[in-house]
């Protein structure tokens, strides 16, 4: 099976040399989402709940458009500006995942993009 690009308008564009997500092999992966709002270039306001809130519905927009969900998510990968963030992120992060949350890797990391203050990969099994 040959990849499959997603391009979907429910998350934000792709601003380079990327894809929103690629379909391959029965799975969905995600690019890194940063919180900027669908059809603008403007970064959610506000602090890390907010931003992770924006984040995660672009993933799940991202995920939905590609014919998957939240809950077939199996790893994601979180980046924080600021590690002293994690409390208060995974509190927000939760909520998105009440139930068989998936594996994670959160490291902090500098220079995010445009003063992000997160940004989130995921991969997810595609629904049949």
């Amino acid at each position: 099976m040959p990849k499959q690009v997603i391009s979907t308008d429910k998350a934000p564009a792709a601003v380079g040399a990327y894809s929103q997500g690629i379909i391959a092999n029965g799975f969905v992966f995600t690019a890194g989402q940063i919180p900027l709002m669908p059809g603008t270039s403007d970064l959610r306001a506000g602090g890390i709940e907010a931003q992770t809130r924006q984040v995660m519905n672009n993933i799940k927009g991202l995920l939905e458009g590609a014919g998957s969900s939240l809950e077939s998510v199996v790893k994601t990968t979180v980046f924080l500006a600021d590690i002293n963030d994690f409390a208060a992120f995974n509190a927000v992060y939760a909520e998105f995942f009440p139930k068989d949350p998936p594996a994670r890797t959160t490291v902090q990391a500098g220079g995010l993009p445009i003063g992000a203050l997160i940004e989130v990969e995921a991969v997810a099994l595609l629904q049949s």
